[in-house]
């Protein structure tokens, strides 16, 4: 076979029209959904992309000036386990189930697709949605390959009595509780898909050693860890053509995964509260009915020197940055009142003009509050139609004394990039070259498909003595790309640590 690409693998489930119409794939995201026919001109208008339509004369009013996009109905990988749709008269519900996450690519926060207007529910196994380019699968000319999406599983419930309709969700939740302890099905008899006894296990546990915030090592309280094919630190949240398997530690660092298919892997993990990616230097193989006990591990989150200051959560995600209330003109009622899903809101990049009109973002360590004061995105200005320009954020802090004897380090991690260019800048704001650029990164889309996060980037800046001042300082950073509105980044978390001999005086 001659070199191909394969960006998307799926089944799609489409429903009547006429009766599927409540949707469900979560307790807090579910709702009635409009009509196919009102997404097409004139009763809808396409926005900034196709997917996004504003519902100007929908067929049932109740409808009219609300948002819909699919993408506003994501779920991360670890969660995206039972969606559907309900008919309410009679009281039918239809649930894919996703029992294991092996075959799905990306990790365990990768995003993806559920239930969405048609109605359609899907199965997604493979794209390159929240990832861009990075999620293409690529073959060689003659390249074998083969890989088991699934199986999933459909379930079908229903209740006499219409005042219970919308206890088919919770119905639907305990089913798919049930399917995941059946994992692996017994059932299927392809020598492809091992059983149970012909899978593997592996435990151990993960310990963190920072010596900046602790002389004592700590446990790796709800880290990621997960075995994937070879490959870098991180490379797992690109992998694409194996299977992966990911668990959560317990509060001290423990963790145990089970019914891992035969093969070579590495362990891979990051902790939530620490920047960086953990790989274990060994390989690890799982052969049938193994139980590896790895051991204890050993974590060193990337440190040269104690926290001058930091903005942000090292969690991989921009949720606990400031997400502006959507415009009233692009609103889906479903997230009003909900401020844990308000970044699921049309438009919001737009907003960021209106809060800052005359002067881009200025965050001065120590008054302000990047919960109120850094905007969730970097994106571009519009300076007129379809004409945009790059925007300079300033981060303004105070050193009283310079440390001479080694360099600073100023660590920037990204939870998302499409089509930009990082430029930092250190107190010269035209500064020719940049002390440090990016280069071109990123295709997720997050900022358009309304998430917090897409890929992971970290970023370690060297900062001379030399280019600090005694007194007030200012970090520019520099989106310099603006081709689109779209082009933009989020940022997980920065930090900027002292020299590594400074360490001594704390």
């Amino acid at each position: 076979m001659p070199a191909f690409n394969l960006n998307e693998t799926r089944i799609a489930f489409m429903l009547s029209i006429e009766k599927f119409r409540y949707m469900a794939m979560a307790d807090d995201r579910q709702r009635l959904m409009p009509l196919p026919e009102d997404r097409v001109p004139p009763r809808g208008k396409e926005l900034a992309y196709p997917e996004a339509v504003l519902l100007v004369d929908p067929v049932e009013p109740e409808f009219k000036g609300e948002v819909d996009d699919k993408y506003q109905y994501s779920c991360e990988n670890k969660d995206n386990k039972v969606h559907g749709f309900i008919c309410l008269d009679p009281p039918v519900g239809f649930w894919q189930i996703t029992p294991s996450n092996e075959f799905r690519t990306g990790g365990p926060i990768k995003q993806d697709l559920t239930s969405h207007v048609n109605p359609t529910t899907l199965a997604m196994f493979m794209s390159t949605h929240y990832g861009g380019q990075d999620f293409v699968t690529q073959f060689e000319s003659g390249e074998q390959w083969k890989k088991v999406f699934g199986p999933v599983f459909i379930y079908l419930n229903s209740v006499a009595d219409k005042n219970d309709t919308l206890s088919l969700w919770d119905d639907a939740k305990e089913r798919m509780h049930k399917e995941v302890d059946c994992w692996p099905y017994s059932f299927a008899s392809s020598e492809d898909f091992p059983k149970a006894d012909q899978r593997g296990a592996i435990r151990g546990r993960l310990l963190v050693n920072d010596r900046c915030i602790s002389k004592e090592y700590l446990s790796a309280k709800g880290a990621f860890v997960g075995l994937a094919p070879p490959g870098n630190a991180g490379s797992f949240q690109k992998e694409c053509k194996g299977y992966q398997f990911w668990t959560n530690s317990d509060d001290e660092g423990y963790f145990s995964i089970q019914n891992v298919r035969p093969g070579g892997y590495n362990l891979y993990a990051w902790v939530p509260g620490f920047i960086g990616d953990y790989k274990y230097e060994k390989s690890i193989a799982i052969t049938a009915a193994s139980d590896v006990d790895i051991g204890e591990l050993m974590y060193e989150p990337p440190r040269s020197g104690p926290t001058l200051w930091e903005i942000g959560i090292p969690d991989r995600s921009a949720a606990e940055f400031y997400v502006p209330d959507p415009d009233p003109q692009y609103i889906n009622k479903l997230y009003i009142n909900q401020p844990e899903n308000k970044f699921r809101q049309y438009g919001l990049w737009e907003r960021y003009a209106d809060l800052y009109p005359d002067q881009d973002l200025v965050f001065t360590v120590g008054s302000s509050d990047y919960k109120k004061d850094w905007f969730y995105a970097q994106v571009t200005r519009k300076v007129g139609d379809k004409a945009y320009k790059p925007t300079t954020w300033q981060i303004k802090f105070n050193i009283e004394s310079i440390d001479h004897n080694g360099s600073y380090t100023l660590r920037i991690a990204l939870s998302s990039a499409t089509s930009s260019i990082l430029e930092v800048r250190v107190n010269e704001e035209e500064a020719n070259p940049p002390h440090f650029s990016s280069g071109l990164i990123g295709s997720d889309n997050t900022i358009a498909r309304h998430g917090v996060h897409g890929l992971y980037w970290l970023f370690n800046v060297e900062v001379t003595a030399g280019q600090l001042l005694q007194g007030e300082n200012i970090i520019y950073l520099k989106q310099a790309r603006s081709v689109s509105a779209l082009n933009g980044i989020m940022y997980d978390y920065i930090r900027l640590e002292a020299p590594p001999l400074s360490a001594m005086l704390y």
